[in-house]
C-alpha cells in the first residue's frame, strides 16, 4: 500500500531554499518525503560560454523542432520523471511534481517545450526542460529528449532567452557529460552562493517576453542582426535568430 501523498512544499519554502543554495529531491518515485541537497561542487553554464556545435547550429536553423515556453509545464516535468532505459528510477516524486506545479503557477518555475509535427499535422512533445527562477538566477532542474538533439535545442533556447531577459546565472546543479559538452563548468558551493548574491534584482524582462522576441520576426528589429544585417535578421526563422544571438560577440 502506498503512503498517502503529503501536501506540496510551500512556494515560500522552495524559494527560500533556492536562495540559500539548496533544493529538494526524493529517493524514488513513490516517496512522500524529500531530502534537501547542498552540493559541494555546483555545475553552472556560463551564459556566454555555451558550446554550440556545427551540427546543433544546423538543427536549430532547420526549425523542424518548434520551441515554446510555459505551454506544457506539467507535461514536461512528468516526462522528465518517466523511466528511461539507462535510468529506471527518478528523484521526481509525485510530491515534487505537485510542489513545482504550484511554483509554476506562482510564476517562479518555467518550462521550455520542444514539439515536432507529424505527418498528420499533429504536434508531439519530443523534448524539453524545466527549472526555477528567482531574481536573475535560473536553476535548471531536469530535461528530457524523445528524439535526437531535442534537449540540446531546449538548452540552447534557454540560454538565448536568459541572455535576452537579462539573467546573470544559469545553475545546472550536478555536472553530467551532456552538460559538460555544452560548456558547463563546476565551481565550489561557496562561489555559487556569491554568484547568487551578485544576481540579486529583477531581470530586464520576463522569459516569456524574451521568447516572443525570438519567435516573432517583427520583434527582432534593427540592431539585433549580425553578419547579414538587421533586415536579414527580421526575415530569419526563430532558430536562425537563436543561432545569431548565441554566436554574436558582445
Amino acid at each position: 500500500m502506498h503512503s498517502p501523498l503529503r501536501p506540496p512544499i510551500p512556494v515560500e519554502t522552495l524559494l527560500l531554499a533556492y536562495r540559500s543554495g539548496i533544493f529538494p529531491m526524493a529517493d524514488r518515485r513513490e516517496d512522500t518525503e524529500v531530502f534537501w541537497v547542498e552540493p559541494r561542487e555546483r555545475a553552472i553554464l556560463p551564459l556566454d560560454g555555451l558550446h554550440l556545435s556545427k551540427s546543433l547550429r544546423k538543427v536549430l536553423r532547420a526549425d523542424r523542432i518548434t520551441v515554446t515556453v510555459d505551454r506544457a509545464f506539467e507535461q514536461v516535468i512528468r516526462a522528465c520523471a518517466d523511466p528511461r532505459e539507462d535510468h529506471p528510477e527518478t528523484w521526481i516524486s509525485e510530491r515534487i511534481v505537485h510542489s513545482y506545479v504550484g511554483l509554476h503557477r506562482a510564476g517562479h518555475a518555467h518550462s521550455a517545450e520542444c514539439w515536432l509535427e507529424g505527418d498528420d499535422g499533429a504536434r508531439a512533445l519530443v523534448g524539453g526542460l524545466y527549472g526555477v527562477s528567482f531574481d536573475r538566477v535560473f536553476c535548471g532542474e531536469s530535461m528530457f529528449s524523445r528524439v535526437p538533439n531535442a534537449s540540446k535545442v531546449a538548452l540552447a533556447w534557454l540560454v538565448a532567452l536568459l541572455r535576452q531577459a537579462g539573467f546573470a546565472l544559469l545553475d545546472c546543479q550536478f555536472m553530467t557529460e551532456h552538460l559538460r559538452s555544452m560548456g558547463a563548468i563546476e565551481i565550489p558551493q561557496r562561489e555559487y552562493r556569491r554568484m547568487v548574491e551578485f544576481a540579486h534584482g529583477r531581470p530586464r524582462t520576463s522569459i516569456g517576453t524574451a521568447w516572443r522576441h525570438f519567435s516573432d520576426g517583427a520583434a527582432y528589429g534593427a540592431g539585433d542582426g549580425v553578419g547579414e544585417g538587421a533586415g536579414a535578421a527580421a526575415a530569419a526563422s526563430p532558430g536562425q535568430r537563436i543561432v545569431q544571438s548565441l554566436t554574436q560577440t558582445s
